[in-house]
């Protein structure tokens, strides 16, 4: 095992929002490096400015959304040497921002929803290509946060308004009813599809973390309920979406599945959730890798890569 007298730091919670859920992934991540008897360390990144213990090896980087997916902790760690794993700060950058990655996903020919880029203004409605039923994300945050789905044209000009008076801009796709997949991909090569069933429709902050909320939380087939040729479709996509930006070691590919079987990718995650009940360690599980094995394998790849 090349990760033998390596020490490693388990980077989590960061300062965004979804700081709670990193720390239960880190804590998850942990546990498993220490399970494989490695030099394994817990640091909670509190801040942009953090000062690591010296004679790391390895950052292991399980800080989601702001700062630890956006490509501003890779800059920090490759300014320092430090070898880390996952996603490099180019690809990071480019995955985060959906308006960026959808024009790759449109370039490469990845299935994905008809879009468009709109600047807000506080109190100002702007002019829409694309009406209702449509999805308003904000093009910078991760887990659900921010994204409003308008189901009649009425409630277009109040969802606008709204997400003005937090974001400059926000992407604004069409909206596709059907099946909610995701598609782990790791070393290039797509994991079993992961079906998701939330309690309500929709696949939220609270339905993804029940634990954070008290709310009910979704259900998970992997394999997902798809037969042989639809899955293989949703794979490719996937897999096509997650090479179009470049992703390197890992990422997690979720993907809309209309009534026509047509898959549409809606974005690449490159860290994506790594606790009990996340769905990258779903998926490896369903394709035979325990998870301290998950663990282990983006470690020594990640190490292989920038060492």
């Amino acid at each position: 095992m090349i990760l033998t007298g390596k020490k490693i730091a388990v980077l989590m919670g960061g300062p965004g929002s979804e700081r709670e859920v990193s720390l239960a992934s880190g804590k998850a991540v942990h546990k498993a490096l220490l399970d494989l008897n490695l030099d394994a360390i817990p640091f909670d990144v509190t801040s942009t400015e953090f000062i690591l213990p010296p004679d790391i090896d390895l950052a292991f980087n399980v800080i989601h959304g702001t700062f630890g997916e956006d490509g501003q902790l890779q800059d920090a760690l490759e300014n320092r040497s430090i070898p880390y794993t996952g996603a490099g700060s180019a690809s990071s950058k480019l995955a985060i921002h959906k308006s960026r990655a959808k024009e790759r996903f449109i370039a490469a020919g990845v299935p994905t929803a008809r879009s468009e880029t709109v600047a807000l203004t506080p109190g100002c409605i702007p002019d829409l290509t694309i009406t209702a039923p449509l999805v308003i994300k904000p093009p910078l945050e991760g887990s659900s946060v921010g994204i409003q789905i308008v189901k009649s044209q009425d409630g277009v000009a109040p969802a606008l308004l709204k997400a003005a008076e937090k974001y400059p801009e926000v992407l604004v796709e069409e909206f596709i009813s059907g099946k909610e997949l995701t598609v782990a991909i790791l070393d290039d090569v797509p994991l079993p599809v992961v079906q998701i069933i939330p309690p309500d429709g929709v696949y939220d902050m609270a339905s993804k973390y029940p634990w954070l909320s008290g709310a009910k939380g979704s259900e998970y087939l992997c394999p997902a309920d798809l037969d042989l040729e639809t899955t293989i479709a949703v794979q490719a996509a996937a897999l096509a979406a997650h090479r179009s930006l470049g992703v390197e070691i890992y990422s997690r590919v979720d993907v809309l599945l209309d009534p026509q079987n047509r898959p549409f990718v809606l974005e690449v995650n490159t860290i994506p959730g790594m606790t009990e009940t996340s769905l990258l360690p779903k998926a490896a599980a369903a394709a035979g890798i325990p998870f301290p094995q998950l663990c282990q394998n983006i470690a020594e790849l990640s190490l292989q890569l920038r060492a």
